[in-house]
Formats: C-alpha cells, structure tokens, sequence
C-alpha cells in the first residue's frame, strides 16, 4: 500500500466516494471544478458606515455604486440617447415604482414590453456570461428560472429558429400581462449578476431613521459578510442585556430625534421613560427630558460597569464622581473645566453611580424590552451569524476601526482573560467574547461590549470618545477626541505592511479595507492610505457628516482587473430618481490593476475548489490503485 494512504486517508476517501459512487460521476465532477477555476473572479462590493440612511444605502445597492448605469452605457450606449439610458437604469434600479409609475402615465404599450424585455435579456446575458450557467440559475428568481434560462442561452442556426422561439416567448408573456412580474425578475437579476459579494465594513445602525430596514435588505442578500462597527457592537451588546448599551442605544436615538427605530422598528416603548423623565424635569419638552435622564443613567451604568473591570482601563471615563458642585468645575483628563449647572435630581454625590429605584424600573423595562423584540434578535442573531471583528478574504482584511497601536507603531499588548494579546491574537479574542455575550449574557462579556464600543484602545472604537464632556462642558477644547496611533501610523506603508503580515497576507495586492473615520474631501483628505495599500471608504453615508466630508460615501469595487474607488454625491429623493431619472452622481478612481486578469483559481473560494479537485483526483488514483473501488 502507498505510504500516502495512511487508514485516515482511506477513511476520507471512502466517505468521499459516497457522493461519487461511479468513475463517471467522478470524471464529470474533476471536469466541472476544474474549469470552474478558469472563470473570472466575481465583483466585490464594499460599504461602511450606512448608519441608518436607508435611500441611499437602497440607491447604491440598486445601482451597485453606478456598475449597472458603465454597462448600460458599456453595451447599449451607441444604440441609446442619454434619457433611454436613465430610464433604462432606473427601471433595473426601481422595477416596481417605476412601472406603477409608467402605467398611471399610460406608457405601457407591448412595444415599450417588448423593447424594455429584449434590452434587460441582452444585458443578463452578457452580465452572466462569466458565471456558470448553475451559478446564474440559482440566481434566478425560481418562479421564471425556466424562461430566463431560455432566453439566456439562446444558441444562434442558421434558420434563426431560437430566434423565432424567444421571439414567441416574449410576445406570450406580453399577452399573458406577464411582463411586469418578468421585468422585476430580469433585473433582480441583473443586480446579482452584476455584484457577486457584498462587503458591509461596519456600521449600520445609529443616526439615521431605518437602520431596521437596510437589515431587512441585508438579510435578503444573495451573498454578504459583515465586519462589525462600534455603532453596532452597541446594538449587539443592548440585544444582549448589557445595561449600558442600552442607556446609550436610547440616547443616541433620542439625540437623532429617532425615536421611531425604537418604538415602531423594534417595539420597544420610549413611554415609560418619558413619564419618569417628565417628573424629573418639569419644565423640558418631553424628549429633552428623556434625553437628560437617560444621560445620566448612560454615566451611571458606565460608571458601574468600569469599577467591575477594571483591567479594561476604563478609569478616565469615571468623570461623575469628579464635579465639584461648590466651584462649579469637573476633572477631565487631568484639567479642571467649568461645567454647565444644570439639574442632577437623581445624583448623589456620595454615591453618584447609584440609581435610583424609579431609574432601576425605568432601565429593566428596557433591557426586558430590548431581549423581548423578536425582530430585534433576529437582525443582531444574523449580524453574528454572518458577521465577524475582521474578516481576511481575497488576500485582503476588513475591519471597521483599528489594530490598536502603541506610539512607536507597535500593536498594543491588552490584558484580556488573564493574557496578554496583541494584533490578531487580541482581535480574536475579542470576537469571541463579544459572541459569548449574545449567545451566553455572562457578564464579564456585556460589560466587554462598552469597552469595544467606546474604548480609547477598543479595536472598534480607537478613540478617546468625549461625551462626558460634550454634555457638561460648554468649551469646545474639552470635546477634543485624541485617537490611537494606528489613525497617524496607517499613512506608513511599513506599517500596513506589518499589518497585513500579522494577519497572514503576503500577496502584493493586498489590502486593508476599513471604515469608522469620515474622510474629508473638502479638506483634500484622500481614502488611500500608505501608497494606496490601505482604503478607508467611510465618506460620509450619514447626511449629519455630509457638510464635512463633502461627499455621500465611498464605495469600493473589486473585479477581476483591480480595484476602484466611487465617491458618491449625495442622494436627493426616491420620488426624484423616478421621474426625472436622476442617479447618484459617482466619480471612479481606479488604483489597482493587476498585470493579467484574476480568476476564481487566484481566490480563496478558488483555493478551496483547487483542494477538492485535489481530493478528487487523488480518490480516482486509490481507485485505479485498488485502494478504493468505485462502479464503473
């Protein structure tokens, strides 16, 4: 026997064999996998930094950061003028709305069917022409997978005939009025087709009104990963009973005047609340008054939650035992600062971190509010499932915030479960204890995701967030927010270099992809980092930083020639795009070229078929060799 086939080998083999129990089935499946690899890479798609702004997020889902509008104008362009090409893209974009649209006009003739329909047919074959024709299938929407597979694959003869049949085809689903449900299934398909991989890079949730629904979107995609933000951590940990998280998830949705999220989007009620607040400070309008009683729990909670862990290092932020209420000053990073006088009714300064008992129903109705929503859980139960601290894929590495840093640019060493971590070792660990927290609430794991949501060195955070101070504290210079040094260092490519190594990646194309810090255009900031070798595409989705970025966001595409940068001008109205045709307007800068187009073998999903077809291969010689018998 060869020494290759050692008994674990010859057990892998045989439960190998029983899914190609002939040499046939074994041929055909070497075949497949291996030309399989010879196909082009698929389009990655990367975003960051939605934070609740739901038409533009849909926007730039639909129009895969103005993909769909170069092929349009790739493949169609000579043949039409500038408004055919808007409506045309507007139609993949908003199928539905824009039917509903064209029909109260009385736009709708079978010849407007039947040139719309020969359009979006020749655009999904050509989208599809770099898949395989399972692949493309399985993308179809089941109900008319049979008839776009045969539109898809029309095969040219010399009596036209599969001309004639598609012809056929298509009239019939005009007289049938048919056409509409078709037309949303053709470009269902093409949006798939056209995008093989969304990356969402952190921070979904906060500040804008539908955080709820782009999760919706979200959970509905073909193929998506999530690398986890701050903003979302903070969701995650008041998903998962941490006291804190919640005080601050209401806080921030009271700040945004987003209360609706809470109430309508989750079914957690704000009312409680308000009532309590209301009799605290009697002369507010309500939501001021749920906004300053629910600061003050924030701090208290925090407050609580530092003293238990203190080997976080956490201690710059305990500021509510530092006011001193006869000089008028509070303590803050070793400076004295005058603060805002203004009612504390629930503040003992003997104990400043005590709730008291009306906070202490106030904050288990939350939290048994935030366990009890079931769309709530379900949206945070797929942000881990799909969902990581970091994420190496395509020979690059994702992550929303940072590697934390020690000034000299070495990785910072953190106390973590009794060890000392650094770089990776230290962002795996705390992926781990942040999904330990969902799926087991220990409290050690709740009180870890306020450190990773606003933590001076959190790898999600990195900053020294200053809301202590914005709150007490009217001058400005107390607001300043000092970052780790990874924020200065990530301009050396040195740096990223070590960087990419920690994680394993040595290819020359490598990349880190990362969010969580506005880039502002206006003030000549570039996303590209250390000689293009890292990209932060945070540009400014949320319309609260739009005045500084100058932008609505950068987005990141990744095909098989390179990668791309868009900057995205802000997004007017759903209602705008669908009459006047009006797109985001996208800018692309392209960065990357590789010498000769990757393919799927270049990738990990090809790696992994390179694996198999190994495996494969090595099953049909033990066969030949007697070591395992297949049927003929």
């Amino acid at each position: 026997m060869p020494a290759a086939y050692t008994p674990e080998r010859i057990k892998y083999l045989n439960l190998l064999s029983e899914q190609y129990p002939t040499r046939q089935a074994l041929y055909t499946e070497i075949i497949n996998v291996s030309a399989v690899l010879s196909l082009p890479k698929g389009t990655e798609h990367f975003m960051s930094d939605l934070h609740g702004e739901y038409e533009a997020f849909c926007h730039i889902m639909n129009n895969c950061s103005g993909v769909i509008r170069e092929k349009v104008n790739l493949w169609l362009g000579d043949d039409l003028s500038g408004r055919e090409v808007s409506e045309l893209c507007t139609l993949i974009y908003y199928p539905r709305e824009k039917l509903k649209l064209l029909r109260d006009e009385g736009a709708l003739t079978p010849q407007w069917y039947r040139k719309k329909l020969e359009q979006l047919v020749f655009l999904a074959r050509v989208l599809s022409s770099k898949y395989t024709r399972t692949k493309v299938r399985r993308g179809m929407p089941e109900e008319y997978a049979y008839i776009l597979d045969e539109l898809l694959h029309a095969q040219s003869d010399e009596d036209d005939n599969q001309h004639h049949y598609h012809e056929r085809i298509v009239d019939t689903i005009i007289d049938i009025d048919s056409a509409d449900g078709f037309i949303v299934a053709l470009t269902t398909l093409i949006k798939h087709l056209a995008v093989e991989r969304l990356h969402v890079v952190g921070d979904i949730f906060d500040r804008g009104p539908r955080a709820d629904s782009i999760m919706d979107i979200l959970m509905g995609h073909h193929s998506i990963d999530i690398e986890w933000g701050n903003h979302d951590i903070l969701w995650m940990g008041a998903a998962s009973g941490s006291l804190p998280c919640i005080a601050a998830v209401v806080r921030n949705s009271l700040s945004y005047n987003n209360m609706e999220i809470l109430e309508n989007g989750y079914g957690i009620p704000l009312r409680p609340l308000t009532l309590f607040a209301e009799k605290l400070y009697p002369d507010m309008k309500p939501e001021k008054a749920a906004l300053e009683a629910v600061t003050i729990m924030m701090f208290k909670l925090e407050g609580q939650m530092i003293r238990r862990c203190p080997q976080l290092g956490m201690e710059n932020r305990l500021l509510l035992d530092k006011l001193d209420y006869e000089k008028g000053t509070v303590m803050i990073d070793g400076r004295e600062w005058p603060f805002i006088r203004r009612p504390l009714p629930t503040v003992d300064p003997a104990d400043p971190y005590a709730l008291t008992p009306g906070e202490e129903a106030v904050m288990k109705g939350l939290q048994d509010a935030f366990r009890q929503s079931l769309r709530l859980r379900t949206h945070i139960d797929f942000m881990y499932s799909v969902g990581r601290l970091y994420r190496r894929y395509n020979d690059n590495i994702l992550f929303h915030g940072c590697v934390p840093m020690n000034e000299d640019g070495s990785f910072l060493v953190k106390e973590l479960e009794g060890e000392s971590l650094s770089g990776k070792a230290l962002m795996d660990c705390a992926d781990r204890i942040a999904r330990r927290a969902f799926y087991q609430g220990d409290q050690a794991a709740l009180d870890f995701m306020w450190y990773l949501w606003c933590g001076d060195d959190s790898p999600l955070c990195g900053r020294h967030i200053q809301t202590f101070a914005r709150f007490f504290v009217e001058d400005e210079n107390a607001w300043k927010e000092p970052r780790n040094p990874y924020y200065a260092r990530y301009n050396d490519p040195g740096v990223v270099d070590r960087i990419l190594q920690e994680f394993g990646l040595t290819s020359p194309f490598s990349r880190i992809i990362n969010g969580h810090t506005p880039i502002r255009v206006t003030h000549g900031e570039s996303p590209l980092k250390a000689d293009g070798k890292l990209i932060v595409i945070d540009g400014g989705f949320c319309r609260a930083y739009q005045k500084t970025t100058g932008i609505a966001g950068y987005t990141l595409i990744a095909n098989s020639h390179g990668m791309r940068l868009m900057n995205h001008q802000p997004f007017t109205t759903l209602k705008d795009a669908l009459t006047s045709g009006r797109d985001i307007h996208s800018q692309s800068m392209e960065f990357l070229v590789y010498p000769q187009r990757l393919r799927i073998a270049d990738t990990d999903q090809g790696r992994r078929l390179q694996e198999r077809v190994d495996d494969l291969k090595d099953l049909l010689a033990a066969c030949r060799a007697g070591v395992v018998n297949l049927k003929k």
